[in-house]
């Protein structure tokens, strides 16, 4: 049974579907925070919250149990996601929900800036009828830049084109061919941009690259007279510059609906002109709250019951489908990663990866993740899946990835080097048949080795007797050897390696006795998982 807590106020059909939902028992618990919060989330297997929670690296501090947190809207930014990443906890948000909602407030500020709708019916309040003063401007055959062209700001796009307006983007991730399908003008850099438009609005998560994006340079590149507008993120438009642009004129109105610091009651362009703002209304309205509250609910249940993960923020998504698609060559990647960190030994600067034939074709993301998890566990007991490549990445591991889609021998094969205080190690590793993991190649020698249970490695001349030697070793030792395999880099008489896989562990008494023989370089005792085990994310 799996235990959720929800940690805000959610629409009444997101709690029906919790009580709808097999295997599931929750708690509403709102208004939480400080120990008491901690306390709460360090009982639960995933929580649900929205904007009114703020989940921070304390509160997560220690936290064993929780697995998952689902923000129902799309802002993550209450969320310590570096902390959640690193103790291995899923954060997802739900982009769909609101997607229409936050789109139309968009075009509202928009709409109501230019008409000047807000200051238009505050003189009728106050008793005034002042038609000459607000005279607005028309949107029609205006140019909207758009920065950040994805669900929301597809939406914008779609109803600015229905109003007459010419759309221009920026988007990084935009090719041009969907460009042109959408009938917008792609700019590479915004700078090149600003100064085509009439109307401005962002609609991009909040992020280092984004803070700060509309400066005080980048108003004054805008023509005289732009709007802008902002149903995003608070921070993307710096607010010192909105109001330096008001007061010298260069800018023509202001419409705002998230600010940096929320609730936000007091802020200079409240009392100014040509400038419209709301108390962050764009996912406020009741399809909004039911859309995010269903999605969330959906999310969290799936990941606890299936192991789904989608619209993740700090991990790559991943469905039971493509689980089940790549499960075996993710245990091979796993299990690489766990014999190449106990076979090397020291600290690890650089990991390489190689994903070769068949396999390149696949998410390759999800493969690096995997082999980091098998290789940092050498270090930490709560690597997984989630947080194992930033747990490498913190301790300046560099990650490289390769692919080539040319088969070789094999169909698949993932090959990894890792290097790091003057020693480099390198193991390949395939599957034969459906989920028969094998090494097939160690440094420079070519093999056949089951990848499960205890493997002796041992570098050795290659010259007769070396494996009789080291079985008769290991039998008066009372070891038993299950498996052998060994290879060599050129001729008899050169370089070679042995694999054992042992039925129980060799002591060091025994591993002693083997580095006795002259032939024989070097001896290292792997510890794989049997070939029927799995780490919990490969369940």
């Amino acid at each position: 049974m799996s235990r959720i807590v929800v940690l805000d106020d959610l629409a009444s059909e997101g709690l029906e579907k919790l009580d709808a939902a097999l295997g599931i028992e929750y708690d509403v618990k709102i208004g939480l925070k400080g120990d008491e919060l901690k306390e709460t989330l360090a009982q639960y297997d995933g929580a649900v919250c929205r904007s009114g929670v703020k989940i921070t690296a304390e509160s997560l501090e220690g936290n064993q149990t929780l697995k998952a947190i689902v923000r129902a809207g799309v802002g993550t930014d209450n969320i310590d996601k570096p902390a959640a990443t690193r103790l291995g906890i899923v954060v997802m948000n739900t982009p769909a929900g609101n997607t229409i909602s936050t789109a139309e407030h968009t075009m509202t500020l928009l709409m109501g800036l230019s008409r000047k709708i807000g200051p238009a019916f505050s003189s009728l309040q106050a008793g005034r009828w002042d038609r000459k003063k607000f005279k607005g401007s028309e949107v029609n055959g205006k140019t909207l830049g758009v920065v950040g062209l994805g669900r929301i700001g597809f939406e914008v796009t779609k109803r600015a084109k229905a109003f007459g307006m010419k759309v221009v983007a920026f988007d990084p991730f935009l090719s041009a061919e969907r460009a042109e399908d959408l009938g917008v003008t792609k700019f590479e850099k915004i700078h090149d941009m600003l100064p085509e438009i009439d109307y401005l609005t962002v609609h991009t998560p909040l992020t280092p690259e984004t803070e700060g994006l509309i400066g005080p340079a980048e108003v004054k590149l805008l023509k005289k007279g732009a709007r802008l507008i902002n149903c995003a993120r608070g921070g993307i438009y710096d607010n010192d510059a909105l109001v330096a642009g008001l007061e010298s004129g260069h800018l023509g109105g202001v419409a705002l609906d998230v600010y940096p610091d929320e609730p936000c009651t007091d802020n200079p362009l409240f009392q100014m002109d040509n400038v419209l703002c709301t108390p962050h209304l764009g996912a406020s309205t009741e399809e909004a709250q039911i859309g995010v509250a269903v999605e969330a609910v959906d999310l969290l249940v799936n990941f606890l019951t299936t192991g789904e993960i989608r619209s993740a923020v700090n991990t790559i998504s991943l469905d039971p489908k493509t689980l089940n698609s790549m499960r075996s060559y993710l245990d091979v990647a796993h299990r690489l990663g766990i014999l190449l960190g106990q076979w090397h030994g020291g600290a690890i600067e650089t990991c390489e990866l190689d994903f070769q034939g068949e396999i390149s074709e696949k998410d390759t993301r999800l493969l690096v993740s995997a082999f980091c998890a098998g290789l940092i566990g050498h270090y930490t007991d709560d690597a997984s899946i989630i947080n194992a490549e930033m747990l490498c990445r913190e301790r300046k591991i560099e990650i490289v990835r390769k692919s080539n889609a040319e088969h070789g021998v094999f169909s698949s094969v993932i090959a990894a080097t890792v290097k790091g205080e003057g020693i480099t190690r390198h193991a390949s590793g395939t599957l034969f048949g459906k989920n028969m993991p094998r090494l097939v190649k160690l440094d420079d020698y070519r093999t056949e080795a089951y990848m499960d249970g205890n493997l002796l490695i041992f570098n050795h001349t290659d010259v007769p007797g070396i494996i009789g030697y080291v079985g008769n070793v290991l039998a008066e030792e009372k070891v038993n050897i299950a498996q052998m395999a060994v290879g060599r880099a050129g001729d008899q008489g050169g370089a070679a390696i042995g694999v054992l896989n042992l039925d129980n562990v060799a002591s060091e008494s025994a591993l002693g006795r083997v580095t006795q023989n002259d032939a024989i370089d070097s001896v290292h005792l792997i510890d794989l998982p049997a070939i029927s085990e799995f780490p919990d994310w490969l369940m």
